[in-house]
């Protein structure tokens, strides 16, 4: 250790009371964090890329400072879904000082992972007081049965109103008006269903109408159109 001249020449001070690091929950237990195998947990983090065109969810399994289980979800930027498949092979068995410092690939799967370890680190994961913390393939349950993203998109404009194209059920294929041309409800394909149907057997007719649902006043619709056409 090399010591400037003037700190040579300081006379020794005793140090006082030293609390030591403050404990944060982790796993239904307070864990003072002093190494990176003290940090234990299950979180999501969101990030950003620089030109804001796209958005990345990320959740991790912490286990003794080790990443588990990783779940990369994109949207908005069709080469981060690239980004994101490299990202998931990467991330598993990475502590997650190793992955704060590793380049993901995208600048959102990146950011993300930032955001994601500060939660973690201060002891604000979604775990934190749950015994054992939660199973390797907690992951997985945000997905529900179809491990699908939940993805919602919709459009509007001020002179033709608004249009749902995508809900948490599905695909979107029409949109329930009332007389006063308001939506009171909507049809949809859950599309994770209608694959599933298909590997099983079923023709592509037969499992697009399985797979179809509503939601909302749909019957009492005065007309019904199609978001992408009218």
């Amino acid at each position: 250790m090399i010591y400037s001249r003037e700190v040579e020449e300081m006379c020794p001070v005793a140090q006082g009371v030293c609390h030591g690091a403050a404990p944060i929950p982790e796993e239904a237990k307070w864990v003072q964090a002093k190494e990176i195998k003290d940090i234990s947990g299950f979180t999501h983090g969101v990030g950003w890329c620089a030109p804001q065109q796209g958005a990345c969810k990320l959740s991790l399994n912490i286990k003794e400072g080790v990443i588990q289980e990783a779940l990369v979800e994109t949207i908005g930027c069709s080469g981060m879904t690239h980004s994101a498949a490299m990202a998931a092979e990467i991330l598993p068995g990475l502590t997650v000082l190793e992955a704060l410092n590793t380049d993901l690939v995208c600048d959102a799967i990146n950011t993300a992972m930032r955001e994601l370890f500060l939660q973690i680190v201060y002891g604000r994961s979604q775990s934190a007081f749950s015994e054992d913390g939660l199973t390797i393939g907690a992951g997985l349950e945000d997905l529900g049965k179809g491990l699908r993203s939940q993805v919602g998109t919709m459009y509007g404009t001020l002179k033709k109103g608004p249009r749902y194209l995508e809900m948490a059920e599905g695909y979107v294929t029409g949109i329930a008006l009332d007389a006063d041309d308001q939506i009171i409800g909507y049809q949809f394909v859950s599309l994770g269903k209608m694959t599933d149907f298909i590997k099983k057997g079923d023709d592509p007719n037969t499992a697009w109408e399985k797979a179809k649902g509503q939601y909302g006043r749909v019957a009492d619709a005065v007309k019904i159109i199609d978001p992408r056409k009218e």
